[in-house]
């Protein structure tokens, strides 16, 4: 029968029931998901050093599920069980993924298959068996309420003790990436000594002087026309080695959940969902949204189909230029190329309207690494 159950609480379901054959951990935030599989393999393995014998990883994009499945009906080695894990089955052909079916009718006593998704498609065959037959971990992105919790849990796990406002300027990281997040505690675990209370001064010292430079900050910056504090946020992330295309494609996932949220706005939907999906109080929303209409939202997506063309080589020109003169346009300062295009330059072509509010990429905040 299947079972649901949250990320943050993964551990404790496993504990009264015990490890079970079959799982799927599904969400869209990537931290959640790589501590569930690596909880879910701790719990059937153990963390002995010959436990590797016994685990598996594929990969929906590069694997055959007939590997998959052979894998799966292995024996053990010396060992009561062995683990499985099959990651971005997203990517997996709906006739591809109909082989799964009769595994997952009668799973494998002695393994224990994990498979990932940021999204399953809940039409397809196998999808739909899957979600019936395993215990379903959601790694959904965290809301207002469980973010805090989750820092402090995490904090507590690197004995780091928070103060209330440290950790509410950590949730502005939080609402883009909980990688970033964790890479924040353990800084903070190194700098300030255990016996003290971490204050949002460490917080903002081990950040950097600018106190925001997640992709939400930047957003914000050019909301607001304020091409310096933009520019300077740029500058940071870049002198940190962040890549300039993995940048833009922050700012291309952000935008585009800011067309959805005024999208679903126009439809008659709520602000408290549009404040939970921005993080932001309700009532912050309309006007935080006005700051992008339908017009600049498209002139948008124009700039960053350009600026992609260009950061791939269709420029003679450096990165860290290229991506300045994407923010004087987004800010709606003129800029040498849109001079440029008003003296006679070609235009460029016209953008579809997003559907969606995917990225192009996996990319979910400026400063992220692994």
């Amino acid at each position: 029968m299947s079972a649901s159950v949250m990320s943050m609480e993964l551990s404790q379901s496993l504990a009264r029931t015990g490890v079970m054959p079959l799982y799927a951990v599904v969400g869209e935030e990537d931290y959640l998901r790589d501590q569930s599989v690596a909880v879910l393999r701790t719990a059937a393995l153990g963390s002995a050093p010959d436990s590797g014998f016994n685990y598996d990883i594929f990969h929906g994009d590069d694997s055959s599920v007939e590997d998959v499945l052979a894998c799966a009906a292995e024996i053990p080695v010396f060992a009561e069980r062995r683990v499985v894990v099959y990651k971005s089955v997203e990517k997996v052909p709906a006739r591809e993924g109909e082989k799964l079916l009769s595994y997952f009718a009668a799973p494998n006593d002695t393994t224990t298959l994990i498979v990932v998704g940021a999204k399953l498609d809940g039409r397809l065959k196998w999808t739909q068996a899957l979600t019936k037959r395993a215990v379903t971990v959601n790694c959904a992105p965290l809301r207002d309420a469980q973010l805090s919790a989750w820092i402090r849990q995490e904090a507590a796990a690197l004995s780091v003790r928070m103060h209330e406002d440290a950790t509410q300027l950590l949730k502005e990281v939080g609402s883009e990436s909980l990688y970033a997040v964790r890479r924040e505690l353990e800084k903070l675990a190194a700098y300030v000594p255990s016996e003290q209370t971490v204050q949002s001064a460490d917080v903002e010292a081990l950040r950097g002087t600018e106190s925001g430079a997640s992709v939400f900050d930047l957003v914000n910056a050019i909301g607001t026309h304020d091409h310096g504090r933009a520019l300077r946020i740029l500058a940071r992330n870049l002198e940190n080695g962040e890549a300039p295309l993995r940048i833009l494609g922050a700012l291309v996932w952000q935008y585009r959940r800011l067309w959805k949220m005024k999208e679903q706005l126009k439809s008659g939907g709520r602000e408290g969902e549009a404040a939970r999906t921005l993080r932001m109080d309700p009532s912050r929303v309309r006007g935080f949204l006005a700051h992008f209409s339908d017009a600049q939202l498209t002139q948008a997506f124009r700039g960053f189909l350009e600026t992609d063309s260009k950061l791939k080589g269709g420029s003679g020109s450096a990165p860290v230029r290229v991506m300045e003169d994407l923010l004087f346009r987004l800010c709606g300062q003129p800029s040498k190329q849109g001079l440029h295009a008003e003296q006679g330059g070609q235009a460029a072509p016209p953008v579809p309207r997003p559907s969606g509010s995917r990225p192009v990429s996996n990319v979910r905040t400026i400063t992220r690494k692994r």
